[in-house]
């Protein structure tokens, strides 16, 4: 595994970091087996957020952070950890946003389920209209301040928020972003309008979520074909199936397929590949469900395409940018 520097900061992490959000695993135990499986391989970045958990769990919030929170005894000082706050963890008027009532109360409750006195990373999971942006970056600077987080981002923010959210830092004194995170995949290319020439002018890195569009680039659709039931496109969201790989999108798994075949390599290995192959994305976020899946997505790390093959999967996705709603 090689290592980079974390968007904008100096701290070394791998290029494929493992997400927490579990949308296909309900078992504690394979779950722990799952992030313990990533860092074996040399992943040393772990995302995570207040809201994640295990699938068909009814207190759904906060199991992954309490899952993690066992697995780094013993792995603390060699990881990178992200949490997340801003998304609702309740009913009540103050279960939600970026206020500081919110983020203070919130990261304290993530470093209990942690079980650590700091996160390395804390992201802002939205942005937020209601609070003002002075008292939100106001009251993630007093956490940097006061050690309980080393490093800022945000996440699903359009560029020009991105630039907003600098200018009050600035305005305020206080440490700027050193990433954003968002979608962006092979079947997910907005970034690339306004998002990528701005992180190129300011030197902020991108973490991108869903490389695999959701699982579709995942190996286990076909095009014109029903999806299984057993995966995620087959059960939930099985009415949005037929929407989401058809025309461009379907053009665009046949041509990661034959890329793959021809590598001896899987799909998901050729999709990681190309999104990391973009100089403005420090990291790509796999949503592996176990051991199996997050060791083969690892070695996409190592994988180094040829200009020909990106063309070839720029040209079949050329266009795409919101084949998908949500990451």
């Amino acid at each position: 595994m090689e290592y980079r520097n974390f968007g904008s900061a100096g701290v070394k992490v791998s290029p494929i970091a493992l997400g927490l959000g579990f949308r296909g695993q309900s078992d504690p135990a394979a779950a722990e087996r799952t992030i313990l499986a990533a860092i074996d391989s040399g992943i040393n970045l772990i995302d995570c957020a207040n809201v994640y958990g295990l699938m068909d769990h009814r207190d759904n919030a906060g199991s992954s952070e309490r899952i993690l929170g066992k697995v780094l005894k013993g792995h603390r000082d060699d990881l990178v950890i992200t949490s997340k706050v801003c998304s609702p963890i309740g009913t009540k008027p103050n279960d939600r946003g970026l206020s500081r009532y919110h983020v203070m109360r919130e990261i304290e409750r993530s470093l209990k389920r942690l079980d650590t006195d700091h996160l390395d990373v804390y992201l802002l999971h939205a942005f937020d209209q209601d609070a003002p942006l002075q008292e939100q970056f106001r009251a993630i600077d007093d956490l940097v301040t006061q050690g309980k987080t080393r490093y800022v981002g945000v996440c699903n923010y359009q560029a020009w928020q991105v630039v907003k959210a600098l200018g009050v830092q600035r305005q305020i004194r206080a440490d700027p972003l050193m990433t954003i995170q968002n979608p962006y995949s092979l079947l997910n290319r907005a970034l690339e309008r306004e998002m990528f020439p701005m992180l190129r002018d300011t030197g902020i890195g991108a973490m991108a979520y869903s490389p695999l569009a959701v699982g579709l680039l995942s190996g286990e659709y076909e095009p014109e074909e029903l999806p299984p039931d057993h995966t995620l496109w087959g059960s939930i969201r099985r009415d949005w199936y037929p929407k989401a790989l058809r025309g461009r999108a379907a053009k665009t798994l046949r041509a990661v397929r034959d890329v793959a075949r021809e590598r001896s390599l899987t799909a998901p290995q050729i999709a990681f590949a190309w999104v990391l192959s973009h100089p403005e994305v420090t990291v790509a976020i796999s949503g592996a469900d176990s051991e199996e899946q997050i060791v083969e997505v690892a070695k996409a790390a190592r994988v180094r395409l040829s200009q020909d093959e990106v063309n070839r999967l720029d040209e079949a996705s050329s266009g795409l940018s919101m084949v998908l709603d949500d990451g």
